[in-house]
């Protein structure tokens, strides 16, 4: 896109030279914004996150910090409203209506678009899920702004201008892109790049209600049915506490059972690196790393797994990271926090069958981390 400035290594000559005069009507854009996902009364966890992320870029730039929360009538989209106090919002954005009971495009676009357009931020943050993803490609379309995704690192330059980093060309180098000369600045994070942040119990300051004003009969799309996350057969690895992953030094497809069965054992979700998923022995929803699932647990247990950045950009906010691969020059071993020189396939049936003998006085017993 013409209003988006993209340097694998950001320097400031550079963007003074691309970077205008901010036309007129973009100078009143002020605060920084974070859109709060809600779907069925659940905030998603990736909002509070953000806030954390986008206090930060608030007070550097010494502005306020708002929150947006757009769901329906009732009381869940009010304590949504009201919990955004408790994770440092210094204002909160509420559009509520029945007509916004399930996220639909259309709806969804117009009630921030219009928020947008009334109250003039200048940077607005959203998750990269499947809701965020799509709201946020249509919202900057509709405000003709740049949008930088899945990004990994945000910060603001002296100037003002939002820094947003992701890796490109397959996650071999990262890029630093800017919206230099249009309003708002634009992001997504995908869920667990960002720690989250302490929640403080604060009283509701100032929330700006703001009407909709759209009927069902305006809507295209119709909602027939709903399947939760939580009950779908698809994996839950951004949020699990105990991971354990395999990756091509497993030798097989019929080696990727020592990570499941070692993972059953300690009640730990089970991933992997995205060439096993490219020769199709792991369904997509496993793999771990840029271009698949971004991690926090409290333990990784990475086998066979050489570590390239792509792989390390997913992993590298685990409390505690240990490394299996049998070379000791692996990329790995640069960042785990234990690096153990060896053969998967002989270590993960011995650490198993130490779990186990651990575990077995109580098979509902799980590792404490």
């Amino acid at each position: 896109m013409s209003n988006v400035t993209k340097t694998a290594v950001p320097a400031a000559a550079g963007r003074a030279a691309a970077k205008k005069e901010l036309p007129e009507h973009f100078k009143a854009y002020k605060h920084v914004w974070v859109f709060v996902e809600l779907e069925r009364g659940q905030v998603h966890p990736v909002s509070w996150e953000l806030m954390g992320a986008g206090r930060r870029l608030a007070d550097k730039l010494k502005v306020n910090l708002a929150a947006v929360v757009v769901g329906p009538e009732g009381q869940s989209t009010r304590n949504a409203a009201l919990e955004s106090f408790c994770y440092g919002a210094d204002l909160t954005y509420l559009v509520s209506d029945n007509v916004l009971a399930d996220y639909r495009n259309e709806s969804y676009t117009k009630a921030l678009t219009e928020l947008v357009n009334t109250y003039k931020p200048e940077i607005l943050l959203l998750g990269a899920t499947t809701l965020g993803r799509d709201l946020a490609g249509s919202v900057a379309t509709t405000l003709s702004t740049g949008l930088t995704a899945d990004c990994t690192a945000l910060d603001v330059d002296a100037d003002g201008s939002l820094a947003a980093t992701r890796p490109t060309f397959g996650g071999s180098l990262l890029c630093t892109i800017y919206t230099l000369n249009y309003r708002p600045q634009m992001a997504t994070v995908r869920p667990r790049v960002m720690p989250m942040p302490e929640r403080v119990e604060r009283d509701a300051a100032r929330i700006i209600v703001h009407p909709l004003g759209l009927v069902e009969d305006d809507i295209v799309t119709k909602v027939l049915s709903f399947l939760p996350d939580r009950d779908s057969e698809t994996s839950n690895l951004a949020y699990a506490d105990v991971v354990v992953a395999g990756g091509l030094g497993l030798g097989s497809p019929e080696n990727f059972r020592l990570v499941r069965e070692l993972a059953t054992l300690l009640g730990a979700e089970y991933g992997c690196s995205r060439p096993l998923v490219q020769k199709g022995w792991v369904t997509s929803d496993r793999q771990i790393g840029q271009t698949g699932k971004t991690i926090r647990p409290k333990l990784y247990i990475a086998a066979g797994i050489s570590g390239a950045i792509q792989h390390r950009v997913g992993v590298e906010g685990a409390d505690l990271i240990v490394a299996i691969n049998t070379d000791k020059c692996a990329p790995i071993f640069d960042f785990a926090h234990v690096a153990i020189v060896s053969d998967a396939m002989q270590l993960l049936p011995a650490l198993t069958a130490a779990f186990r003998a651990r575990l077995l006085p109580n098979s509902r017993a799980r590792i404490a981390v």
